[in-house]
Parts: structure tokens; sequence; C-alpha cells
């Protein structure tokens, strides 16, 4: 097994270079600009008095529980993070980052991108490597005819064409 097929939940944690980008963007949106604005509305909303009743510091508070939440979540996620920038030798197999072309039975084509699961949800035809999908697509080959289960039953998809983009510094 590739380096870059590792199972799902198994150590590294890939993600591309701009996922990392708009994770760290988001982490540095509410470090730097939302959790001190509340701070603030929290710090003016105690300086009037009783906390007890006081809508503005109650839903402050609760506002600032929620922002450090996902701070942590961000910071945890990005620490284990492995940004894959370069494509891999065999551009004809299915890896991290590939955008592959599939055709049904039908001749219907569709295209995909095999991200990590912090992108997927991201993109107009990303799909997690963790996905059934992204699984079955892993490791495989231009001509490669895989089997997957849908809702309506198993479907065959042939692998059309496999491209990756150019090569971008993760750091």
């Amino acid at each position: 097994m590739s380096e870059r097929t590792v199972p799902p939940n198994s150590a590294p944690r890939y993600i591309t270079p701009a996922g990392e980008r708009r994770l760290r963007a988001e982490l540095d949106q509410l470090w730097r600009v939302e959790r001190p604005a509340v701070t603030q509305a929290v710090a003016e909303a105690a300086a009037q008095g009783d906390r007890s009743e006081n809508a503005e510091y109650t839903y402050g508070k609760r506002r600032l529980r929620e922002i450090d939440r996902r701070i942590r979540f961000l910071r945890g996620r990005l620490e284990g993070m492995v940004v894959v920038g370069q494509p891999p030798s065999d551009l004809a197999r299915v890896f991290f980052g590939a955008w592959v072309s599939l055709a049904d039975e039908s001749g219907a084509q569709r295209r995909y991108r095999i991200v990590g699961p912090d992108e997927f949800d991201h993109g107009e035809g990303y799909i997690s490597m963790a996905s059934p999908l992204g699984r079955a697509l892993l490791g495989r080959r231009v001509g490669d005819t895989i089997e997957v289960r849908v809702p309506a039953g198993p479907q065959s998809l042939r692998i059309e064409a496999v491209e990756y983009p150019p090569a971008v510094d993760a750091g």
C-alpha cells in the first residue's frame, strides 16, 4: 500500500494546500477578529451590572465558548495534517488530490476530486478519500472499472481520466 493510500482513521491525515489555507484562514478570523470582538462585547455587557438577566452577556459568553471550541478543533486538526501539493509519480493512477472522470453503464460522465475529510463538502465534485467511492477509486488506473454500492444497488463505473493539479508549494 502506497503512502498516499493510507486507510481512513489512521495517520497521517491529508489535505490539499487550498484546504489548509481555508482552515488556517478560518482559524485566523476566529482568533484575531471574532474572539476579540465578542470578548469586548462581553466585557461591556458585564459592566452594565446584573448579569443574570443580561441577554447580551449570556449570549456573548455562549458565543465565546463556541468560538473557543472551534479554535481548539481547528488547531487539533491542523496539527496532524500532511499537506499534499505535489502530484504522484504515476499520473495514470488515482491518489489523493486527483480529479477523476468516471462513466457509468449508460455512458453518463461525472468528475470528482479525491480530498481529505476536512475538504469534501467545500467544493463542487469533491469527495472524501474515506467515502465508499473514494476508497474504491484509490490506487486504480485509467480504464479500470469499479463497483460501488448506491441506494439503488451496485453500480459499475469506469475510470476515463485521472488528472492532477499543477504542483503547489505546501509551505
